[in-house]
């Protein structure tokens, strides 16, 4: 690979995957492309992640200049409006960035002769999964916009993969785990981040929910797989679960790990709450047999390790951590309440600044 392509770089996942990529592909050209959304949300970091990068471009995935994908082999899609919150507050902009706008990219990638197009998609799309783990051949039943944009940027993307243009869809278990750009509003994130700040998680459903879990680490793995995948292994185009089996936890149990992990940790159990319909257990078989390699190497009791140290080293002890900047929504939420972003998340045109004058 000459040269590598990452949307959404300046988010949670992002950071992690450069940091990788720049290892595996020491002489590649990485490029970044992101609206800056979350480019002040650092978290520890002891270096600017994009210094990693050979060029960062800051502009909307919806409108990304053709020039970008002149000589780009591959492209590492992740940006999108990346959590149901968002998707709920936002929803047509939802689909306008997850799916139309990625399913253009993807053809405009094609016509310029882009070989490999990674796709984020997500194991949420199994929605109200039942009993049963979920494999690739399994009915999905989105119940939020967020998985709703996933489901249809994969029907869409399908029919344009061929011998040139490899297409693959990481169907990625819930991101966990450390980032220079940490968010909270992720469950082990969020449980953690409640022990050290408060001594108390707070599950605010009943606690029986099914999620499958993956490291940040492990995705940029998972990703970096894709990237060099020939299309002789899983087809010109593959939509497959990425995780591991052991990852997959009910709620209830995640909480209870972590109280474990953390001494002094009381569990607040919302019995009345009404269920999550979002439940869902995950068969990661396919992944396992296509990518021996590149299998998940992280556990719980160390990404809850890294988390905790992580938090303490940064003198973390916001209760309210919830209602702070460290949730993806509450940061697009101020950018709009500030006036620096419009209602379907466009920077806002700076306002113009009166001249002098003149004196006739």
């Amino acid at each position: 690979m000459n040269r590598i392509l990452i949307t959404g770089n300046m988010g949670y996942v992002g950071p992690g995957v450069v940091q990788h990529l720049r290892r595996q592909f020491p002489q590649a050209e990485l490029i970044g492309y992101d609206m800056g959304f979350f480019a002040h949300c650092l978290t520890g970091a002891t270096r600017l992640p994009e210094s990693r990068l050979d060029r960062q471009l800051f502009g909307d995935v919806r409108e990304l200049p053709a020039d970008v994908l002149q000589g780009v082999d591959a492209i590492v899609h992740l940006a999108a409006i990346s959590n149901d919150p968002m998707g709920q507050t936002y929803e047509d902009v939802t689909m306008q960035v997850n799916h139309e706008a990625g399913v253009r990219l993807a053809r405009r990638a094609k016509a310029a002769g882009v070989r490999a197009f990674v796709f984020a998609s997500s194991c949420s799309i199994y929605g109200a999964g039942g009993e049963g783990a979920k494999t690739e051949s399994s009915e999905v039943n989105p119940l939020t916009a967020y998985a709703r944009s996933k489901v249809r940027s994969e029907q869409d993307l399908h029919p344009l993969a061929d011998d040139d243009f490899c297409v693959t869809c990481l169907r990625f278990a819930t991101a966990c785990g450390w980032s220079d750009r940490l968010r909270l509003d992720l469950v082990v994130n969020d449980f953690v981040a409640g022990a050290v700040a408060s001594g108390t998680i707070s599950i605010l459903s009943d606690g029986t929910p099914w999620r499958p879990l993956i490291h940040v680490q492990d995705m940029a793995r998972a990703i970096e797989w894709a990237i060099g995948r020939e299309a002789s292994h899983g087809g010109t185009f593959l939509a497959i679960n990425t995780g591991a089996d052991s990852w997959n936890y009910q709620v209830r149990d995640l909480a209870q790990a972590i109280a474990e992990s953390i001494p002094g940790t009381e569990v607040s159990l919302n019995a009345a709450a009404p269920p999550d319909k979002r439940s869902y257990r995950v068969d990661f078989s396919l992944y396992r047999d296509l990518a021996p390699a590149h299998q998940p190497r992280r556990t719980l009791p160390d990404t809850i390790a890294e988390l905790r140290d992580g938090l303490l080293a940064m003198n973390f002890r916001d209760a309210s951590f919830r209602t702070s900047q460290l949730m993806r929504l509450r940061v697009l939420t101020a950018l709009r309440d500030s006036g620096e972003l419009t209602d379907d998340l466009t920077w806002a045109l700076p306002a113009a600044v009166p001249g002098p004058a003149l004196l006739v």
